[in-house]
């Protein structure tokens, strides 16, 4: 058989690597990429491909004019490092827009009608604002898919992806399913069936090519045609279950359960989780106090007035304190008072 040959694409990967991705799950995401490249028609003439690694910080890992065939692209995300702090995904898509999508990093000229591409892959919560920068991607004609994974925000997903949301916004409960989504992205990026000639009629960026015309898929998620608790998620003539923040999805993949939003993992407090009804807060241990960003903790000033009792003087010792007397005076036995 020949193989179905996707239209041309200019494809950036913008794929989260914050200190909520573990080691091993980060090597998922690289495996994820392979196997889209893999099944990608890549070459300088046909699809193009670049990747973005970011954090509190964005890296650009290669850019669109870097490589042209399978093997070294798949040999660069091989070497790809997490960053480990933070989660700018605005930051990011901002930096796709002015230092990737360029002609001077390869895109292609407007005049070549190639669409501009992005998949986003996240576990997290954007740590800045993504609905602007979002939204003007999109009106500068980037076609956006987020990729959710177990404790991603849908509602960001939501507000990054183009629509139809349906065909552009995807949920996976670990990394370590995350490559199933491939054959989902081949699909859509592709198609289904090869023409008797062997090979595709060139459709629209968006729906299927092949031999018989493409058909908008029935929704799944109308009311009464699925079992889902909470959230329904349709794709693909088919659908998944999800659940609103602060809860998690059951065994039976369609009920949801409130979880414990202070287990590890689960948030970003630096030393301590307060759970309240399915959300949370920052606190910080005796000595501590709670940052401007809600979530760090810095040591307290134990001498400040109101936080001692010391009649006289107070004398900070990291993060404890002992009384002391003025010249003339003693400390007596409570260590407090002086005489």
């Amino acid at each position: 058989d020949i193989a179905c040959k996707n239209r041309p694409l200019d494809l950036v990967f913008i794929i989260d690597s914050s200190r909520s991705v573990r080691p091993e799950e980060f090597e998922k995401v690289k495996i994820f990429l392979s196997k889209m490249i893999d099944t990608l028609d890549v070459g300088e003439r046909t699809t193009r491909v670049a990747v973005m690694n970011y954090a509190s910080t964005v890296k650009i890992e290669f850019p669109l004019r870097t490589y042209f065939d399978k093997a070294s692209m798949k040999e660069a995300v091989s070497h790809i490092e997490p960053l480990s702090a933070g989660t700018m995904t605005g930051l990011a898509i901002q930096t796709a827009m002015d230092d990737v999508f360029t002609e001077e990093m390869g895109t292609r000229p407007a005049t070549f009608n190639i669409p501009k591409v992005v998949i986003v892959v996240t576990d997290g919560r954007p740590q800045d604002q993504v609905q602007d920068v979002a939204a003007r991607a999109r009106t500068a004609g980037i076609e956006i898919y987020a990729i959710g994974v177990d404790r991603a925000d849908m509602q960001s997903l939501r507000i990054m992806a183009s629509e139809p949301l349906d065909e552009h916004v995807f949920y996976v409960e670990t990394y370590g399913v995350i490559e199933k989504l491939t054959s989902k992205f081949r699909e859509t990026f592709c198609g289904k069936g090869v023409s008797p000639r062997g090979r595709c009629n060139l459709a629209p960026f968006g729906s299927y090519c092949g031999f018989t015309p493409y058909e908008r898929p029935v929704d799944t998620c109308a009311p009464g045609r699925h079992e889902c608790d909470q959230i329904c998620v349709s794709y693909n003539g088919s659908y998944v279950c999800e659940c609103y923040e602060g809860y998690t999805l059951n065994p039976d993949k369609t009920t949801c359960s409130a979880m414990e939003v202070c287990a590890p993992g689960r948030h970003d407090c630096a030393q301590v989780c307060l759970s309240n009804d399915g959300s949370y807060s920052c606190d910080c241990f005796e000595g501590y106090t709670l940052n401007s960003d809600k979530k760090t903790c810095s040591a307290a000033d134990v001498c400040a007035p109101g936080r001692h009792d010391c009649e006289q003087v107070c004398v900070r010792d990291d993060l404890f304190y002992t009384c002391d007397c003025y010249q003339g005076y003693s400390l007596n036995p409570d260590k407090k008072t002086c005489s």
